[in-house]
């Protein structure tokens, strides 16, 4: 493993890389290498903004793809979203080749991470039970539209989810496995986390549709309000009425979820 230091700040990266084109952004403030994605990210800063940097290509310390996997996942990833702009997803700014690599670029986000693997996350569950309700009612309403552009949703959980604790605005990031449905499970157990995927995301041969993110949302539901994958109403902090409708989200059949987002919107909200 070799150790880098940019602008004193340090990383691990298992070969060495050119980050040469960094210093035309800014000072690097911060480095994001603990994911197994292969990418490796940077928080910037210059004298006009700071912005959130997210390079595929470096041999990262925990990748689970190659280089060039990682790059083409990346460009990818870019017509996704130029398609599901919204007010709550983080936006892109420019993106381009590197050497060796292929770089995006991000406006900053003056939040923190809920995923699991970072401190923040318990932060955020232990939040007032009306601020986790406004951060859920920013990912119902994304993926609502998400819906209606005729995507899937793949591979979301906690660490999509961004939270600033001043200002109380919630930003979704790391919609790469998002995806134009139909939808059918050609891996068998496809991407992502599994306290958050749906049956069917485990099934070889299996159509993944808005049934599916239905279990997506109930899941997420659960890991904010309490229970996680356990689903216990003794863990549970909103009223019964809204366990209940969370609970008929994740149903193991698909047929006994509800139909479509939409229709699980109306019912989570109506028992506000």
């Amino acid at each position: 493993m070799i150790n880098k230091i940019v602008n004193g700040v340090s990383f691990e990266l298992k070969e060495p890389f050119d980050f040469d084109f960094l210093s035309e952004y800014g000072r690097v403030f911060a480095v994001f290498d603990d994911q197994d994605s292969g990418y490796l990210c940077f928080g910037v800063h210059n004298d006009n903004r700071k912005l959130f940097l997210k390079l595929a290509g470096a041999a990262t310390k925990r990748s689970s793809v190659t280089k060039e996997e990682a790059i083409q996942r990346l460009k990818s990833t870019l017509n996704i979203y130029e398609q599901l702009r919204h007010p709550n997803l983080i936006d892109i700014i420019e993106h381009k080749e590197v050497k060796d690599g292929y770089l995006v670029v991000n406006e900053w986000f003056e939040g923190e991470c809920m995923g699991r693997q970072y401190a923040a996350h318990e932060r955020i569950t232990a939040l007032p039970l009306d601020d986790k309700m406004s951060i859920y009612q920013v990912i119902l309403s994304f993926h609502s539209h998400v819906n209606y552009k005729g995507y899937i949703a793949l591979d979301f959980y906690d660490g999509s989810i961004m939270y600033d604790f001043k200002t109380r605005r919630t930003m979704i990031c790391d919609i790469e496995f998002y995806r134009k449905s139909p939808v059918i499970n050609t891996m068998g157990r496809m991407w992502g986390s599994s306290r958050f995927m749906s049956p069917e995301e485990f099934q070889l041969g299996e159509r993944i549709d808005e049934r599916s993110n239905v279990f997506v949302m109930g899941a997420t539901a659960f890991q904010l309000f309490g229970g996680g994958t356990e689903r216990s109403f003794d863990k549970w902090e909103a009223n019964a009425g809204l366990y209940a409708i969370a609970l008929k989200a994740v149903s193991q059949n698909k047929d006994d979820r509800y139909p479509s987002i939409d229709a699980y919107i109306e019912a989570w909200n109506a028992e506000r």
